[in-house]
């Protein structure tokens, strides 16, 4: 793979991670050396809170974006989701879906009030996709109905078809069925397929 070169700014940041055993020569080339840089997540979220730089800062949220980085990154990752400017990312397909993205991976039952506050909250717009996919990993039973209150959404439809779909949830069935007849293919094949797999 071709070596990634730093954005202006992550120097600092690669200085800290390299003391503490954890040396690449960019942000994403440390994302993808295939090391678990557990170690390293204290100093990612650290430099999460300081840095103002965007590009840097989404570098920095796609690093943490790991399994590895549970359950310390979650938190601050739902505190720079909410703190996003939305000058910045005005249509919420930027840096807020950025940080989206990576809360499918780090979040947990733990936080689940405020991934439910985040994914109903319609002025984030489309940067809640990913938050409302992670909800279909939830647990918890009120799940089904926050999901099915999202339904109609039109930023978030499609993400809540696939979350409903991997729940198997059974009081899901009319709404999964009256996507099947939605205008896009996608969420249609992810209606189908949500279909398919509740039980009989």
């Amino acid at each position: 793979m071709r070596s990634a070169a730093p954005a202006p700014g992550e120097e600092p940041i690669l200085a800290e991670l390299a003391a503490a055993g954890y040396e690449a020569r960019s942000l994403a080339d440390l994302r993808h050396s295939g090391l678990r840089y557990r170690d390293g997540v204290a100093v990612l979220l650290d430099w999460l809170q300081r840095v103002t730089d965007r590009r840097v800062k989404e570098e920095i949220v796609r690093a943490l974006a790991v399994p590895w980085a549970k359950p310390a990154a979650a938190r601050p990752m739902i505190g720079e989701f909410r703190r996003v400017d939305v000058s910045v990312d005005p249509t919420g397909t930027g840096l807020r879906w950025t940080i989206g993205n990576a809360l499918d991976v780090l979040a947990d039952d733990s936080v689940f009030e405020d991934l439910v506050e985040l994914a109903c909250d319609r002025r984030y717009g489309k940067a809640r996709q990913m938050i409302v996919l992670g909800l279909g990993k939830s647990r918890r039973p009120e799940v089904i109905e926050v999901l099915l209150g999202l339904v109609d959404d039109p930023d978030v439809d499609g993400h809540v078809v696939k979350a409903l779909g991997k729940l198997k949830a059974p009081a899901a069935r009319p709404a999964l069925a009256r996507k099947l007849g939605d205008q896009r293919a996608w969420v249609r094949g992810e209606a189908r397929k949500a279909l398919a797999r509740l039980p009989q």
